[in-house]
């Protein structure tokens, strides 16, 4: 951790009192382009200005505003653009995390009792981006084009989210809102998810093609049934596009909110916990992702070994009652069989991943050490893609990203099992629950990683941020620990 010198946060300091009457000056500016914006043009876009300026000076006041912004969007929205296109069109997400990181680094400037936290995970995440930017130059010949420029920048954005969580987490009331705020979020979505799957097909299509105006598909798959048969069972997709990035996204926060629900010190009262859960649960399982489901399964299994064995009766219960519901009375006989032709690799969509696995081997095997980068493969009889976050890492930045990766995570864990075991013998439970429920999250995306490649995916950005943003809360509480100290 480092500190800014005191004569750098008194210049500033200056600049900054000297500015208000620039300040007034602006918000002037402001109106009145506000105003000519409803003379001249659409209507709403005099709101649209109003809401942000609203925003701005909420995420000014209070940085916990921008954390609930980033999760909110990530988590309900997050595909959603400002309705009118500049050079790019911008993404309400990357926007956000711009916003939030812009003004923690002015406080981090002006305030002499801020610090900034980089923290030994954050070094190795550096390098790890580092590395991704390498491979993205290389790949594309220092000369990417700009929608892959785009994606990418969002990607970064994304994944810098780690730090902006890291130095706006300081206390723990702060970590009770992150945390009340991805389950809620994740819940708000899932119930989302739950009124278009009820709702007649043509009504939820035409819900969704609405959505346009902000950066939604208005055509194609807009929505998705099983093998993509419109006769099929239909999938839960809310407002997240995809079906299987969108139970990646409720398997990660499913996680921490059913670990929460079972701790002794939740942040939301259990009640809350128990309606929030079933929900995400419900709508997990009703996007037929096997690997969100597996992902979550494997949550379950982490949390009851490591801290609350008790678990474990429930979890035998729970597989007792589905094999008696469905040799009994057949209750999700089509889910059952779409589970074994997945692990026979006999349906086309697991076809279609095995093929990907062969394809993405031999372009590791072409491309060893820093892959191929995040455009197009560069050989016609290959096809870059594949439905793994792991050899979709090797694929894109080679073996050497895919070992800094690792090794990430590797580095995570160990110290916070360490973090772990030091509030356990203090006796402090809700710090336990707390790191307990957020590795219970980053398992279960990691077993999802084993089938699907969305958290690591330059086009699903709000999947980077809930994964980096999960780990970076974690290191927050890590830290917190050692400041109590």
């Amino acid at each position: 951790m480092s500190r800014v010198p005191q004569t750098t946060r008194d210049h500033v300091a200056a600049m900054l009192s000297s500015s208000s009457l620039a300040a007034a000056l602006a918000a002037v500016v402001l109106g009145l382009a506000g105003g000519a914006a409803v003379a001249f043009g659409p209507f709403w876009l005099g709101f649209v200005a109003l809401a942000a300026l609203i925003g701005g000076y909420a995420l000014l006041i209070d940085t916990r505003v921008g954390l609930a912004a980033v999760i909110g969007i990530a988590t309900i929205i997050p595909f959603a653009t400002l309705p009118f296109r500049a050079v790019v069109t911008p993404a309400l997400l990357t926007l956000a995390l711009a916003a939030l990181m812009g003004v923690w680094l002015l406080r981090l400037l002006v305030r002499s009792d801020e610090r900034l936290l980089v923290t030994p995970v954050g070094m190795a995440l550096i390098g790890f981006l580092g590395i991704t930017l390498f491979a993205f130059l290389l790949g594309s010949n220092a000369s990417p084009e700009p929608s892959l420029i785009h994606n990418y920048a969002k990607f970064a954005m994304a994944t810098l989210f780690f730090f902006s969580v890291v130095n706006c987490v300081r206390d723990r009331e702060t970590v009770r809102w992150v945390m009340r705020f991805l389950i809620i979020g994740a819940a708000l979505s899932a119930v989302i998810a739950l009124a278009l799957y009820i709702i007649p097909d043509r009504l939820a299509l035409q819900i969704l093609v609405s959505f346009g105006r902000i950066g939604y598909p208005t055509e194609g798959r807009v929505l998705r049934y099983v093998e993509d048969d419109p006769n099929g069972l239909m999938r839960a997709i809310g407002l997240s596009v995809d079906p299987n990035s969108f139970g990646g996204m409720l398997a990660l926060i499913g996680a921490l909110a059913a670990t929460q629900m079972v701790s002794e010190r939740p942040v939301l009262s259990r009640r809350i916990l128990i309606i929030a859960t079933g929900t995400i649960l419900l709508t997990l399982f009703l996007t037929y992702s096997r690997a969100a489901l597996g992902g979550i399964i494997v949550a379950a299994m982490y949390v009851a070994t490591l801290r609350y064995r008790r678990l474990w009766w429930v979890i035998l219960a729970a597989g007792a009652l589905a094999a008696a519901l469905f040799i009994g009375l057949g209750v999700g006989e089509r889910f059952v069989e779409r589970v074994v032709e997945g692990v026979q690799f006999r349906d086309r969509a697991n076809q279609m991943r095995l093929a990907e696995y062969q394809n993405a081997i031999a372009i590791i095997r072409a491309y060893p050490v820093f892959g191929i980068g995040f455009g197009q493969a560069p050989e016609l009889d290959l096809v870059a893609g594949v439905s793994s976050i792991y050899l979709a890492i090797a694929q894109r930045t080679g073996l050497v990203g895919l070992a800094a990766f690792l090794g990430v995570i590797s580095w995570f864990f160990a110290r916070n099992w360490n973090a772990l075991r030091a509030a356990v013998r203090a006796g402090d439970e809700e710090r336990v629950a707390w790191l307990v429920s957020l590795q219970a999250a980053l398992a279960a995306a990691l077993a999802v990683g084993l089938l699907d490649h969305y958290f690591f995916n330059i086009e699903f950005s709000h999947m980077s941020a809930l994964f980096w943003g999960a780990i970076g809360l974690a290191v927050a509480v890590e830290e917190m620990e050692d400041e109590e100290r």
